[in-house]
């Protein structure tokens, strides 16, 4: 299938998805989206120039525009299964101590909310319910800002089940694999390495936070991410508690961790990572994000 027919059937396949009458049909893998685990890291990233915010305006450019844009941020946790139903979700500031030009951050893309309808519909039997209080939080919008600065792809949010364990966290991304072929672009925002009690800086760049900067145990635990990741070693990742030291110390609280199962469980079997971004920041702070590719 050549670019231009792919475009032809993407545009339909656009149209439909506003009119949703694509959530059961089997799409052509053609249509397929990939899908993401984005090292988000500061929330300055959304505003400056720096190698990471150049790096995630790149991978956007290479991407076929989606009909949505799924995100499962770290910073939205709730008892339960919640999708963003709004039509017009608010960008939220749900941070403190930086710049006023942060705060003036919006990111305007709609909502979807018959898309949300149907997803909760389709997947009753966990049950994932709406939720029309919470928007874009800066997990998602400072990536979005970057890879789709035009906001022109509806956005809808899902949220992190903290009854849940990691496996079925993992399970449950399994379960999401269908909208891949409807166009729907996946993307889990967190941080692989993710501790704030041992940040630190280097002595000649006192307080930047990009500078990068990694004590040895964050060096280490982020290579074993990358090592289980490319061998798809979902069971070692699940169990990552009873893994070493330098993994417990990675990965003290789970909220920055898990959007990564979700893209892990969402990978078919003929794609491999294709890793960007890799570095260590602030001495324990990962920015390793990967897109899946086709072998």
């Amino acid at each position: 299938m050549n670019r231009r027919t792919w475009i032809k059937i993407s545009g339909a396949n656009t149209l439909g998805l506003m009119g949703f009458n694509l959530i059961n049909t089997n799409l052509t893998d053609a249509l397929k989206q990939p899908v993401l685990f984005i090292g988000h890291g500061s929330p300055m990233n959304a505003i400056e120039d720096n190698v990471f915010s150049r790096e995630m305006k790149r991978i956007g450019k290479q991407l076929y525009k989606p009909n949505l844009i799924l995100v499962i941020s770290a910073h939205w946790e709730t008892k339960g299964n919640f999708l963003t139903a709004t039509k017009q979700p608010e960008t939220l500031h749900d941070f403190a101590g930086f710049p006023e030009a942060l705060f003036n951050v919006r990111y305007p893309a709609q909502g979807h909310p018959e898309f949300v309808e149907r997803v909760c519909q389709k997947l009753s039997q966990v049950p994932v319910h709406p939720d029309y209080h919470w928007g874009f939080d800066h997990g998602a919008w400072s990536v979005l800002r970057n890879m789709f600065p035009e906001a022109q792809v509806p956005v809808v949010q899902m949220s992190l089940n903290t009854q849940w364990t990691a496996r079925q966290h993992f399970e449950f991304a399994q379960e999401l694999k269908f909208l891949r072929n409807q166009g729907v672009l996946i993307i889990g925002s967190g941080n692989m390495v993710h501790n704030f009690s041992t940040m630190a800086f280097d002595v000649k760049h006192p307080y930047n936070f990009n500078v990068p900067y990694a004590h040895d145990w964050a060096t280490e635990a982020n290579h074993l991410f990358k090592t289980w990741i490319v061998n798809r070693n979902s069971d070692v990742l699940s169990n990552y508690l009873g893994q070493q030291k330098s993994i417990r110390l990675a990965v003290p609280t789970p909220e920055h961790y898990l959007p990564l199962l979700y893209i892990m469980g969402l990978l078919a079997d003929d794609e491999t990572p294709e890793f960007f971004n890799d570095s260590i920041v602030a001495g324990s702070f990962s920015m390793t994000s990967f897109i899946s590719k086709s072998i």
